[in-house]
């Protein structure tokens, strides 16, 4: 039975026009499996954001033919009015050619059913984590999300008190927040000072960074390299989750490029130059190219040592 002292959720049911797999779909929200602002299971997605309307947790089931999205917290109404945009509504995969490549095809009869690329509209809470991704292995990304948002977020609304929402799921830091995180907290997480200058940026911009949500995709990311510390690469992580972004591709990335190549050649050590020429039978489509491939086909096996760790907190 329900607990009656627990606070109740606003709550929207929404029809898709395709058969969605929510996890499949979220899952370019979370940084690793220990991200503590959102959990993936077979009961559905529960994810702690901040909306115009401030922190929000939602659930999000599927029931039927239906999404039914369950949200707590100040910011519940804009994250109702939103889960169509959010679930991929507005990403229209027809005119994908996958017919230009048997992986491609295989690739598309395998997973392309449920996937869509979703549009979260907040621009800081995939831009803070990406920029911690930069230049260091996904190991050390994580764990230093991990560490500030445990440090500096905030409790996700109704945890520990909703039936089902994981008492430790957080809300990430505000903008002034991550303005107010101190030397010390960035040195033990493990971020070195460009990386830590950029986020405190950023931060300092915030109503500018989110209102690029209200431009092209093109636009924004245009917008969003004139930041000192925010390249191209940043930009497209940002751009594939924030905006919707179907053609956004993370070119510079560490695996990417041997991935794509591998998958559709066989070669390895691939270049970026030759994943755009390999991408360009799904011009303005990319992103989808790309998740479908690295879905089917996984990152291929390493034929060297691991990227090693940098320590920073020892500098």
């Amino acid at each position: 039975m329900q607990d009656p002292r627990a606070p109740q959720p606003a709550t929207r049911r929404w029809r898709p026009g395709w058969p969605i797999d929510l996890v499949a779909t979220m899952a370019a929200l979370a940084r690793g499996r220990s991200d503590p602002t959102i959990r993936l299971g077979p009961d559905g997605v529960w994810w702690a954001t901040r909306s115009p309307g401030g922190p929000v947790t939602v659930h999000l089931v599927r029931a039927g033919g239906e999404v039914r999205i369950d949200a707590w917290g100040p910011g519940a109404a804009a994250a109702l009015d939103d889960l169509p945009d959010l679930l991929g509504a507005g990403d229209d995969p027809a005119g994908f050619r996958a017919d230009a490549h048997p992986v491609m095809a295989a690739a598309h009869a395998r997973f392309d059913a449920g996937l869509r690329t979703l549009r979260t509209r907040r621009v800081l809470d995939s831009l803070v984590p990406a920029i911690l991704e930069q230049r260091v292995t996904g190991l050390e990304s994580r764990r230093a999300w991990l560490a500030l948002v445990r440090g500096f977020g905030e409790p996700a609304p109704g945890a520990g008190r909703v039936p089902g929402c994981p008492a430790d799921l957080m809300v990430p830091p505000d903008a002034g927040a991550w303005r107010g995180v101190p030397s010390w907290a960035w040195h033990r997480a493990g971020v070195d000072p460009g990386r830590a200058g950029t986020v405190l940026r950023v931060a300092q911009r915030e109503v500018a960074v989110e209102r690029l949500s209200e431009r092209s995709a093109e636009q924004a990311r245009t917008a969003l390299t004139s930041v000192p510390g925010v390249g191209t690469w940043t930009a497209a992580e940002v751009a594939v989750r924030a905006w919707g972004d179907r053609d956004a591709v993370s070119f510079g990335d560490y695996h990417l490029a041997g991935t794509v190549v591998h998958a559709l050649t066989g070669r390895r050590d691939g270049t970026d130059e030759q994943m755009a020429e390999l991408l360009a039978p799904w011009a303005g489509q990319r992103a989808r190219a790309v998740r479908l491939l690295v879905a089917h086909c996984g990152h291929p096996p390493r034929r060297g040592p691991r990227a090693a760790i940098t320590d920073h907190r020892s500098r």
